[in-house]
């Protein structure tokens, strides 16, 4: 099982990214995809998610209407859009995969998260 993220980096305020997570080892369309993220001296924080299908999104308060997360079932592969990048945003950036299973058995991979810093 491989979840690897790619697409961080220095950007200015007000700058876009646009982060990858590509998966493998496992049922990509079965699971639930996150985006987390973790800034320096402070605690893991959720970012969003999608739904296995990609019908249904979630967004933190903090960046709703700036980030967008999707799905490509067929390339397995979860995105996040970022635009109007802010300072608090500078984090590294983890995406998550999990699956709820009979017996509630759960399944949850993360990557090794990339690093974002906005800056100018």
């Amino acid at each position: 099982v491989q979840l690897v993220e790619s697409g961080g980096g220095l950007v200015q305020p007000g700058g876009s990214l646009r982060l990858s997570c590509a998966a493998s080892g496992f049922t990509f369309s079965s699971y639930v995809m996150s985006w987390y993220r973790q800034a320096p001296g402070k605690e893991r924080e959720l970012v969003a998610f999608i739904n296995s299908a990609g019908g249904s999104t979630n967004y933190a308060d903090s960046v709703k209407g700036r980030f967008t997360i999707s799905r490509d079932n067929a390339k397995n592969t979860v995105y996040l859009q970022m635009i109007n990048l802010k300072p608090e945003d500078t984090a590294v950036y983890y995406c998550k995969a999990v699956r709820m299973a009979a017996g509630f058995k759960t399944y949850e991979y993360w990557g090794q998260g990339t690093q974002v810093t906005v800056s100018s």
